[in-house]
């Protein structure tokens, strides 16, 4: 943690929604003019597409049919520590890209499945905001959650979160509903073991909860939308959270325990925006 160079981490899984919550804090730092630099959990996977391919082939004929990007085995987390614990001390780091798909491949001109070339920091950034599986991660080996200001868990409940990646990489990737199916089995071990553990560090959780059947996500037609959904949002320290100021202004909340809040799903950006701007600033105004 840093008074000087600040570091905010949304941590989920893949499907759970952190590119929109993503999308809330860079609406927040454009309103308020906070120059933040970026990086992604992606950034720091070891294999591109291909060799993860040849790893989990490897893998699996020598016993171990769970190896996944969720473990640490297939990434860079000493080297994702270490970028946050350099910029926390000094501003400075480094990031690269990987590329998804061809819009993708298009804007940074490399090949869907590979990363672009390391790059640094720009100099003289306000704030590091990172987005990914492990901005809260801890293990016997590396310590990554103690280095960020503000932590951020997005974890839908379990249904619904294998729905949005069903559909997200059925649509946007290509993938077909049974190869979607087998890489969230592959994945469970190390879901249980290095993703949940995370949200007992974070400081907020968004959790949202379907109002709607989601029994049998894998033939779900549709994602359940925002009108059909509850959010609860859990704070560590609910010290200095002024709740009944947030249930007027959020229209049908309410508080569920001491430390947590219900409210409609299409009112999470307007819950978002009430709730982190101000400790954004915080985070602004002790550094400056």
């Amino acid at each position: 943690m840093s008074v000087k160079h600040p570091i905010i981490s949304v941590t989920g899984s893949s499907g759970a929604g952190t590119t929109s919550v993503k999308q809330t804090f860079e609406m927040i730092f454009w309103r308020e003019n906070i120059n933040a630099v970026f990086t992604e959990g992606d950034a720091f996977h070891r294999f591109d597409r291909e060799d993860m391919k040849k790893q989990m082939a490897d893998q699996s004929e020598n016993g171990n049919s769970h190896f996944s990007h969720f473990g640490p085995e297939a990434n860079l987390l000493p080297e994702l520590e270490e970028v946050f614990a350099s910029y926390s001390e000094s501003g400075q780091g480094r990031t690269r890209h990987y590329i998804h798909d061809r819009d993708e491949a298009a804007t940074y001109g490399t090949e869907p499945g590979t990363f672009t070339e390391w790059e640094e920091f720009p100099a003289e950034s306000d704030l590091l905001f990172y987005e990914g599986l492990h901005g809260a991660v801890i293990t016997d080996e590396i310590n990554v959650a103690q280095h960020a200001d503000l932590k951020i868990g997005v974890v839908p409940v379990i249904n619904l979160e294998w729905i949005q990646k069903v559909h997200r990489d059925k649509d946007a990737r290509g993938y077909s509903t049974e190869a979607v199916t087998d890489t969230i089995l592959r994945r469970m071990p190390d879901y249980i073991n290095y993703i949940c553990p995370q949200f007992s560090e974070t400081d907020i959780n968004f959790q949202r909860i379907p109002t709607v059947d989601t029994s049998n996500p894998f033939i779900a037609r549709w994602i359940p939308t925002a009108d059909e959904s509850m959010v609860i949002i859990r704070f560590r320290d609910p010290r200095g959270i002024d709740f009944p100021y947030l249930v007027s202004m959020i229209r049908d909340s309410f508080m569920s325990r001491a430390n947590s809040i219900v409210i409609p799903g299409n009112k999470l950006d307007l819950a978002m925006q009430l709730i982190l701007t101000p400790i954004v600033m915080q985070l602004i105004e002790r550094k400056r």
